[in-house]
């Protein structure tokens, strides 16, 4: 089977491609392939269902722009296909002295960014939060929630209203680009050509790289974040999102309140090195997974720089009472039966040679292929952006390309 245009990963930076490029491209044949039997289940499928507003990221940066217009977008696409989502707002909450040193940064970034952003004090954070205490913060009201699954469904409903073939149980086992030809081998050895390949792997984005001969200067080293959900009697214990003012010198943003959008409240996630890249229930373990960053010398690098942070992390996961502290900097009246189990997400973290953390987009090409390895936080809110800017690189090269796989619409 011959298509012009092939990509693996049914996540919603996958599908969101899908999406971009057809839109431009209305008469090119695309197929996706999705090893697991549905979209959106790993990254996409186990976040923390927001539409973020872009205020942490420096001004004038493709992530700053990226996450305006991904919010723009899919509030649009989500009124289109009549999915919930609600603008509840943000409170970035300081708890110390140096938070709020770090909240007139944010502040300068959120107007050099158009973002929204009202600074409240002490008294005016306990009238809109009851249940929050902290000496002053940023409420940003232009944050929002949805089900990031339930946009991951509607695209692929929408694919195939269009003629895409999206392929599940389709774990990929070989990539060969010759001859203007890119061949993928998947389960049951079933083989797909290809005149260009978009692969959006996340969790496994190095290996296909490998898989596909291509040199990696990286890692994937999954880490997990672990959260938990309040009971049902605490689901209005906040009224917006509750979320902590980042601490420049730690790697993750930190433990968080969330609003879900079925009306629950959850806790979290923390961030801990992870023992199995899809391993979701707790303890999980994978020889393969542990072994590969074990052996690699940028993981030991990252453990030298993060080994504070790393400690204290792993602590908080092993002991609730920790978990509940951390919880409790701005939300006192949490109890330990408050936290009750929720699953866990994992986060593919690219970690370079050097050991420092990719927090950019990491994109590895041949003549082609694009291969997205590191798709940053917050992928889910950017990804229709995101896909239109991958559809514009793939599009190039299949101007350029010499195997009539179909036909495709000019410009």
């Amino acid at each position: 089977m011959s298509y012009d245009l092939c990509i693996i990963g049914g996540g919603i930076v996958g599908l969101a491609t899908a999406l971009k490029f057809s839109d431009a491209h209305p008469n090119a044949s695309m197929v996706v392939l999705e090893k697991e039997g549905w979209p959106g289940l790993h990254q996409t499928g186990h976040n923390s269902g927001v539409i973020h507003s872009g205020i942490y990221y420096a001004p004038g940066s493709l992530k700053a722009r990226l996450c305006r217009q991904g919010a723009i977008e899919t509030e649009a696409f989500c009124k289109s296909k009549n999915i919930a989502n609600v603008k509840c707002g943000k409170m970035i909450v300081a708890t110390s002295h140096a938070d709020l040193g770090r909240m007139e940064v944010l502040l300068t970034r959120a107007r050099q960014n158009g973002v929204e952003a009202e600074q409240i004090d002490a008294a005016e954070l306990r009238r809109r939060e009851p249940n929050i205490t902290g000496l002053g913060a940023i409420f940003v009201p232009g944050t929002g929630i949805v089900d990031y699954k339930q946009v991951c469904n509607a695209i692929a409903h929408e694919l195939k209203k269009r003629g895409v073939h999206i392929v599940y149980h389709a774990e990929v086992s070989g990539i060969e680009e010759k001859g203007g030809i890119v061949t993928i081998t998947t389960s049951e050895d079933r083989q797909w050509l290809a005149s260009c390949l978009v692969v959006c792997a996340g969790l496994q984005s190095d290996r296909l790289a490998r898989l596909a001969g291509l040199k990696t200067d990286f890692q994937i080293i999954p880490f997990r974040g672990e959260y938990y959900r309040l009971p049902a009697a605490r689901n209005s214990i906040i009224q917006s999102l509750i979320y902590p003012v980042p601490d420049p010198s730690m790697p993750f943003l930190g433990i968080h309140l969330t609003r879900m959008i079925d009306g629950g409240v959850t806790a979290g996630p923390n961030a801990v090195l992870g023992l199995s890249r899809e391993g979701y229930p707790k303890f999980s373990f994978s020889w393969l997974d542990t072994s590969e960053f074990m052996t690699y010398g940028g993981f030991w690098k990252l453990i030298s720089t993060h080994m504070k942070s790393g400690w204290r992390e792993l602590r908080n996961s092993l002991s609730r009472q920790r978990y509940l502290a951390e919880c409790r900097k701005y939300c006192p009246g949490l109890e330990l039966n408050d936290l009750q189990p929720q699953e866990a997400g994992i986060r593919a973290q690219a970690v370079m040679q050097d050991g420092s953390l990719m927090h950019d987009f990491l994109f590895l090409e041949s003549n082609r292929m694009l291969h997205v390895c590191n798709a940053p936080s917050p992928a889910a809110t950017s990804a229709l952006p995101i896909g239109a800017m991958i559809a514009e690189k793939i599009a190039g090269k299949l101007e350029r390309r010499s195997y009539p796989a179909g036909t495709i619409a000019a410009g």
